[in-house]
């Protein structure tokens, strides 16, 4: 059945993440082709997601839904409607396309215990690429045992899932080329790490910038946190950090395992 590959699209390549739910509609219908094309010419299977960024990340922070709602529940439902929205959006985008994504909607079976995601439904996920068809996730509100409301990011979702569906590669596709040892919008200089492994986190929490703008699932130092306890987990697995911006970079990478482009984690 060919490799399995989970696929993001970050918050910050999709969207304006300055600029309250605006999408990049013109970077979405692209990355759809270069998907399109790759399914085409490739043998693997793929499951997708994408990020919020300036849609789901406004609210939750407003309300603080990541922190914990007790009583007022207003900006869980508002939160969780418009990661919604955008997540419609890059369905019917992908759907014009061609490929055959399926959205599953993380908080209608996501459940969580301390902010940490310990419970998602994964027979339907499994059944959906079973069939050849590309499940999209997707970051997005969730209950929680402990503080009552929680905020999951894909990374998270794919965390969870890759332990159940094993996956061989992870690609991660943001606004910049990869990870860099400083912050590049900032510091020219910043240098691309090409290779990260688990063992060089210590090192890279000191280095690594959170996001510049309104992000509250912890920026870059969070998705190479989580990451690289996935690689932890299963060694085999390679994870790629590449830029989504570049034209052809997407559908490249999910070719060509070995192109060298962007930053590799691997144990």
């Amino acid at each position: 059945m060919g490799e399995l590959i989970f696929l993001k699209l970050g918050g910050s390549l999709i969207t304006e993440k300055s600029v309250r739910e605006t999408a990049r509609r013109e970077v979405i219908e692209r990355a759809a082709r270069e998907v399109k094309e790759a399914l085409g010419e490739g043998a693997f299977r793929l499951l997708l997601g994408h990020g919020s960024g300036s849609f789901g990340h406004y609210p939750a922070r407003k309300y603080g839904v990541h922190k914990g709602l007790k009583e007022e529940w207003w900006g869980f439902a508002e939160t969780g409607a418009v990661a919604a929205r955008l997540n419609r959006l890059v369905t019917d985008i992908f759907l014009g396309t061609g490929v055959p994504v399926i959205s599953f909607q993380p908080s209608a079976s996501a459940r969580c215990r301390g902010g940490e995601l310990i419970h998602l439904e994964i027979e339907p996920i499994g059944e959906a690429l079973a069939q050849g068809l590309v499940p999209l996730v997707y970051g997005d509100v969730a209950f929680d045992e402990e503080q009552g409301s929680a905020i999951i990011s894909t990374e998270e979702i794919f965390a969870y899932l890759s332990s159940h569906l094993l996956p061989q590669r992870i690609i991660l596709a943001g606004e910049v080329e990869g990870v860099y040892a400083g912050d590049p919008e900032v510091d020219p200089e910043a240098r691309l790490l090409e290779r990260i492994s688990p063992a060089d986190l210590p090192q890279l929490e000191g280095v690594l910038a959170g996001s510049p703008t309104v992000d509250v699932t912890g920026g870059m130092l969070g998705k190479v946190r989580i990451m690289c306890r996935i690689v932890e987990r299963q060694p085999s697995l390679e994870v790629r950090f590449i830029s989504g911006k570049e034209e052809g970079f997407i559908k490249r990478v999910l070719l060509h395992p070995r192109a060298r482009l962007g930053t590799v984690l691997r144990a």
